[in-house]
């Protein structure tokens, strides 16, 4: 059987594509198989999927169009071909987390989420790659190997969706979900030039939605939709009713939503800012920034300058909480079973004795490590005691945030979403501390979503120490490696906002992009995998 790589309908919107099945232009199972093929022919050079559903698939789309043709409601996603990241229970399937010993756990039913996306009428092509346990920036684990970035084989594609965004970005799927816990959907779209969206908390359901962080609710995981455009992510996020969710999960606040395509984003006022004060982002990173506030002025909205306080504490606390069991629930599931390389080091920091990780931070800052000390300081077992201080910090940190934002009239936040573009294979393990900028909305479980803005220019590569006292630092050597490598590389913004205006955060976004529309600079998709 013949197979093609380069059919129009992979790289067609699933705006446009969804139009044109409504119209009959087009089959749902053409347009399935289309994605197949490209699947088939390309995905031995990105290695986004870990399973295909060829057959169920192609038989699900020729139902969709069996129905429409006669005159029947198929949803509103009628026919559109979307991938799931594979920690998503899908009836029948396991959810593995990267680990072999999961691979008999078959879940009974499908996640809420998973449902709803059926429901709506999307063809579930397949589920793609994870990290193991969810817990790295990079898409990497021994049962099924590595994910690369279409932008650059020698390049991550950011992590925990890194597979959603990898297909994604090469044209394999038209939609996706994925879940964010620390950046996992915002920073993948930022290293590979697509868009993406971390709702509120419990906007969507995560009801059957799997991590390693089995019962830590202090800091919880978020479904949420990803896409080639901000125009698709909003088609996406519109097509889920968290009404009709609600139903099967208590969590999910029934409330309707209004579509932010009518929202006026001139009224919305923007504050942004550059540098978290953690890791200084590459120039690229803050050009971007800067660009996308001006290109929000442009469109009549009002941006000013707005430093969230104190930042470095609040990740502090979200390094505190994420690691209070001191790596037992996560690292306990490997026993047995094989530990993907990348993740040794967090695993070694996670189960040192609370003396060894004193004397060690003393000696990390005495050689000048000052950061590297700060946050062995953070990571590590805690009392329960310890763990509600925390709790309550990260409480407060929201209110105070809250606060400040009233005092300025500010309604959302321009920013970045990671220090740097997307780092080489293998550069993320003891990087993690760069993707502060996302993590800092996991922890106050606002809603944050990112828009491809640019490409690193070649003379962006050059990354200079941020003060005479940070030359030896650890953070700015593995930065500069990263930097030297990224020309050419995606880059991208976080647009936040307050709890439960989703839609004012989708519309910036999509005013946004609309400000961008044209540019030669921005990064192209869907694209061919990069050698």
């Amino acid at each position: 059987m013949a197979y093609k790589n380069d059919d129009p309908l992979t790289q067609t919107s699933a705006t446009e594509l969804l139009q044109m099945l409504a119209r009959r232009e087009v089959s749902a199972e053409e347009a399935a198989r289309a994605h197949l093929d490209r699947i088939i022919t390309i995905d031995g050079k990105v290695g986004a999927f870990i399973e295909l559903r060829r057959g169920i698939a192609l038989a699900e789309a020729r139902r969709i169009d069996e129905a429409r043709a006669r005159g029947e409601d198929v949803g509103p996603l009628g026919g559109l071909p979307i991938s799931m990241k594979e920690n998503l229970d899908m009836q029948g399937h396991a959810s593995t987390l990267g680990i072999f010993a999961r691979r008999n756990k078959i879940a009974g039913r499908d996640a809420t989420i998973v449902g709803a996306v059926r429901r709506a009428g999307a063809v579930v092509l397949g589920r793609t790659n994870v990290p193991q346990l969810l817990l790295s920036h990079e898409t990497r684990n021994p049962v099924f190997g590595v994910t690369s970035n279409p932008f650059s084989k020698g390049h991550a594609p950011g992590g925990s969706s890194g597979g959603e965004a990898a297909s994604l970005a090469a044209g394999m799927s038209v939609l996706g979900v994925g879940t964010d816990i620390g950046g996992s959907i915002r920073v993948p779209a930022h290293w590979t030039g697509i868009a993406g969206f971390k709702p509120s908390l419990d906007r969507w359901s995560n009801r059957g939605s799997n991590g390693a962080l089995v019962g830590q609710e202090t800091i919880r995981s978020q479904c949420g939709p990803m896409a080639r455009s901000v125009r698709d992510l909003v088609m996406l996020f519109m097509a889920i009713d968290p009404r009709a969710m609600a139903a099967e999960d208590p969590l999910v606040a029934p409330l309707p939503l209004r579509d932010p395509r009518t929202i006026d984003a001139r009224r919305i006022r923007v504050g942004y800012y550059v540098d978290d004060g953690v890791i200084r982002p590459s120039t690229a990173v803050g050009r971007a920034v800067v660009e996308a506030a001006k290109a929000l002025e442009g469109r009549g909205m009002t941006v000013v300058p707005f430093g969230p306080p104190n930042i470095r504490d609040a990740i502090g606390t979200y390094f505190g909480v994420m690691s209070a069991d001191g790596g037992k629930t996560a690292f306990g599931q490997l026993e047995g079973t094989t530990l993907e390389p990348t993740l040794a080091p967090l695993r070694q920091t996670a189960i040192l004795p609370g003396p060894v990780r004193a004397t060690l931070a003393r000696t990390l800052r005495s050689v000048g490590q000052e950061r590297a000390a700060w946050l062995l300081s953070q990571i590590g077992e805690k009392a329960v005691n310890e763990l509600w201080r925390l709790t309550k910090a990260a409480r407060d940190y929201r209110h105070s945030l809250l606060d400040a934002m009233d005092r300025a009239a500010i309604d959302v936040l321009l920013c970045p979403p990671h220090a740097t573009p997307a780092v080489p294979h293998q550069k993320g393990s003891q990087f993690q501390l760069a993707g502060s900028y996302s993590m800092l909305y996991n922890l106050l479980q606002f809603p944050a979503g990112v828009v491809p803005v640019t490409l690193v220019r070649p003379q962006e590569t050059s990354r200079k120490a941020d003060s005479a006292n940070a030359k030896g630092d650890r953070f700015e050597k593995i930065a500069q490696t990263v930097d030297a490598a990224s020309a050419g590389l995606p880059v991208g913004v976080q647009i936040a906002g307050r709890p439960f205006c989703d839609e004012e955060v989708l519309a910036v976004m999509l005013a946004l992009e609309e400000a961008l529309d044209g540019r030669s600079d921005r990064p192209s998709v869907p694209r061919f995998p990069a050698s």
